[in-house]
């Protein structure tokens, strides 16, 4: 009798494998210093948002509705 693979078992692998494919590609990806003032409304960032998320473009605001927006 052959080994018949497991659907579930290939679809873990599957998502296991894109995961690690995708975090090598974020790791090799460089990381611009975050901006001091927002790139959509010009309002500045604070300061703690700048330090917690490298590379930040937008004020909280402004991101929100950028995601909203997707």
């Amino acid at each position: 009798m052959a080994n018949i693979p497991d659907p579930l078992d290939m679809a873990s692998e599957q998502t296991e494998y894109l995961l690690q494919a995708a975090l090598r590609r974020h790791a090799n990806r460089p990381v611009k210093p975050s901006a001091q003032f927002c790139d959509d409304c010009g309002e500045a960032i604070p300061l703690k948002r700048q330090q917690l998320v490298q590379g930040c473009e937008t004020c909280i605001s402004c991101q929100e509705l950028r995601e909203r927006r997707r």
